[in-house]
């Protein structure tokens, strides 16, 4: 069955597009750096890192070099992907049959929705899969749905250059590949564009493969780490965040989509999509990584749920309860997941306990001041951080003591000089450390003095004296992934 595909409706997706960057333009220096803003900036540029590839740090670099040193230049980069979201998802829902009507739903709902704000907010490496994945997926449906193979190509270019962001793009293929094997249309195995597509992800990935090679796979260590430290987490916090990704709005969105893909006899090619957004869902449940893994396929499936529920809303006042709704997700998603309230309220009103990623923009410079005069008292020949957050945040904003850590790729950076005697040690690790010296004892705990509670807050600050073995003998004793 031929599915109509209406005119793309540009003025609400240029509208919903600019009232995106606006928002997003006027927040960007609220609050602070986000820790993995402060880790992309600290470390050098590489080929690969052990826990991730070389995509982010190099274009925080970049921008910082065109734009200066400041997290408002840093926050470029996701703002510019969570708004080139827009027209992709957009495009989804044309391509599947929806109404100007339908896309304008699409265009102005997601750009409301948690996923959209928080990560074109803060630019973290899911940053690049607001493009990345509903890009991949479009240019599946769109060959799918039209018989032509060649956007399989297109779909396995995007795929490959993605692997230069992370390689979680993977677990998207192999629910592609389940659900079509399951669900169909089942022919395109023996198609040679599907093969062209993936020998062509193989090319383009072939360097992070190598990295990984020669590097003995870091990542499967760096994923396994993260696993057994956020499972309960993690396993608890994916469900409802299927709901809270999107918003409770357009959660119904994507749930009607999945209902529709099995109703609509137009959709029945796409049926694989079902698959894969469950394949997403026990790939999170089992590596217990991060729960935020599923967004990608949610933001698709919330494209096309546009289409079943705008047919619904035929008459205004349908439409205006639809758009009601819409606002409101919208401004719910907004206040839990954006720094919109002043710092000293955010610390009262409890959100730092659901939304970690405001949480971990507040406090850097204090709790770089406090460390600071710790180091200047007792003249410390080194800083050692617990965490990429604290020895980023000492890059930026410390006094220039030498700042080290054993956190993930810091630690491949090297350990303090030889000759270094006193040090200051931060953060959560002192209990596991301070036996390595002959003399360790806490000077002061960190506070960012507006009650925030984040992963820094209230840990010690400590001075250690006369390591108990040369330095490179003690550094593998701080290494630690997670």
């Amino acid at each position: 069955m031929t599915i109509a595909r209406h005119r793309l409706a540009v003025g609400h997706v240029v509208g919903a597009m600019v009232a995106l960057i606006v928002v997003l333009a006027l927040i960007s220096p609220l609050y602070g750096y986000h820790r993995d803003e402060l880790y992309f900036r600290m470390l050098p540029l590489a080929w690969g890192y052990t826990d991730q590839p070389p995509l982010a740090p190099l274009l925080v670099h970049g921008v910082t070099a065109v734009w200066g040193d400041s997290v408002v230049a840093v926050r470029i980069i996701p703002i510019v992907c969570a708004a080139a979201s827009l027209p992709l998802l957009t495009l989804i829902t044309r391509e599947v049959g929806g109404s100007r009507l339908a896309q304008a739903f699409t265009a102005w709902g997601v750009a409301g929705a948690t996923m959209t704000l928080m990560f074109g907010h803060v630019f973290l490496t899911a940053s690049l899969d607001l493009v990345v994945w509903p890009a991949t997926l479009y240019f599946v449906i769109r060959a799918v749905l039209r018989e032509e193979g060649c956007w399989w190509l297109v779909a396995g270019a995007i795929v490959g250059a993605s692997s230069f962001n992370k390689l979680l793009i993977v677990v998207l293929l192999i629910g592609v590949a389940i659900g079509l094997a399951i669900c169909g249309p089942r022919q395109w195995f023996r198609s040679g564009w599907l093969y062209g597509a993936v020998v062509l992800i193989f090319v383009l990935a072939l360097p992070n493969l190598l990295y990984q090679a020669t590097h003995g796979w870091p990542q499967f260590a760096m994923g396994a780490a993260l696993g057994a430290e956020n499972a309960a987490e993690v396993r608890t916090m994916m469900w409802p965040f299927l709901v809270l990704l999107v918003g409770p709005v357009l959660a119904v969105f994507w749930v009607t989509a999945l209902v529709a893909l099995f109703r609509r006899t137009e959709w029945r090619p796409l049926r694989w999509l079902a698959v894969t957004l469950v394949v997403t869902v026990v790939f999170v449940f089992l590596a217990a990584t991060q729960f935020y893994y599923s967004a990608g396929i949610l933001g698709v499936l919330t494209a096309m749920g546009s289409v079943p529920i705008a047919e619904w809303a035929r008459t205004r006042a349908r439409r205006l309860i639809v758009s009601v709704l819409l606002a409101v997700n919208a401004l719910g998603c907004a206040v839990t997941s954006l720094p919109l309230l002043p710092v000293d309220w955010f610390g009262a009103s409890g959100l730092a306990s659901v939304n970690s990623a405001t949480a971990d923009q507040v406090g850097w410079e204090r709790y770089v001041e406090q460390i600071d005069e710790v180091a200047a008292a007792f003249d410390a020949d080194a800083i050692i951080a617990s965490n990429y957050g604290e020895a980023g945040a000492l890059d930026r904003f410390g006094s220039g003591v030498p700042v080290f850590s054993g956190h993930n790729a810091l630690f491949d950076l090297g350990a303090p000089p030889p000759d270094a005697q006193t040090v200051v040690i931060v953060g959560g690790q002192y209990d596991r450390v301070e036996s390595l010296f002959s003399t360790c004892r806490v000077v002061t705990e960190l506070d960012n003095g507006v009650g925030v509670e984040n992963e820094e807050q209230g840990e010690p600050v400590a001075l250690c004296s006369g390591p108990n073995a040369p330095w490179e003998d003690l550094w593998p004793q701080f290494r630690h992934l997670d």
